[in-house]
């Protein structure tokens, strides 16, 4: 796994999102509202709707406030307008990093943003300069102790995945990884094989890393970590590559 990779699920066990439910409710409902504005309101018909709307209830949020989301999106109840905004820079140690927003000021986050990347050993840089780094891909995330290797390999493969991955840790987690079109056939049989998921997202993969040492590393994550919590942020990636210990040790700091 790549080291965003590992610190995602290291963060995922800490269950960091469940201390800012608020927060949290807050990026659903931007990516909810986007995606009814984008393709309208009807998830059969609107993949990117349905998986937010999946996400949105795999994480508790209320009914209510999914549906007065796909309202806003399509207009039928008003609402600030949100648009979406990229971003892309460089961290400690030359990690490229890439910044998804959704907002209803963009004049706000580009300085929030800014200021993020300049008090956390960063820089912004220009559009396009590392988004050839990466790939976009889906990953879902299942728990070791649900299922076995080989049998999770033979049921996502049959449903078009690409690959599984393994963490050396014997309680840890495997991670499916598919092109963007099979996400939603991945899934599926996922759930109808009755293997819970611990996450299931659209993501950007690195096509390449950089190595840090544990001084870059730490500043890194707490780059990453000032980012991810803002409210304007839906979803952070970044290239690097570090141990597990420089990793555990960032959690526990």
């Amino acid at each position: 796994m790549s080291g965003h990779s590992k610190w995602h699920n290291i963060r995922l066990r800490k269950g960091a999102q469940d201390a800012k439910r608020g927060n949290l409710f807050t990026k659903l409902a931007k990516e909810i509202i986007i995606a009814a504005k984008a393709g309208g309101g009807n998830p059969d018909a609107n993949l990117r709707l349905r998986l937010a709307i999946q996400k949105a209830r795999d994480n508790s949020m209320p009914a209510d406030n999914i549906k007065r989301s796909v309202q806003r999106g399509t207009g039928e109840i008003e609402g600030a307008i949100i648009e979406e905004l990229t971003y892309e820079g460089y961290g400690p140690g030359g990690a490229a990093v890439i910044v998804e927003c959704a907002t209803d000021n963009k004049n706000r986050t580009v300085a929030n943003i800014r200021n993020i990347f300049t008090k956390n050993g960063g820089r912004l840089g220009e559009s396009g300069s590392v988004s050839y780094r990466f790939r976009p891909v889906g990953i879902l995330t299942v728990a070791k102790s649900a299922t076995d290797e080989e049998t999770l390999f033979n049921i996502v493969l049959d449903a078009g995945a690409e690959d599984v991955r393994s963490d050396e840790d014997a309680d840890g987690n495997y991670e499916v990884v598919t092109e963007p079109e099979s996400f939603a056939a991945v899934r599926q049989a996922l759930e109808d094989a009755k293997l819970p998921l611990l996450s299931a997202d659209y993501t950007l993969e690195p096509t390449d890393s950089v190595q840090l040492d544990a001084k870059d590393a730490a500043l890194l994550l707490r780059l990453l970590e000032r980012l991810e919590d803002d409210e304007d942020v839906q979803n952070v990636h970044a290239n690097f590559e570090a141990t597990d210990e420089i990793l555990e040790a960032a959690a526990r700091a």
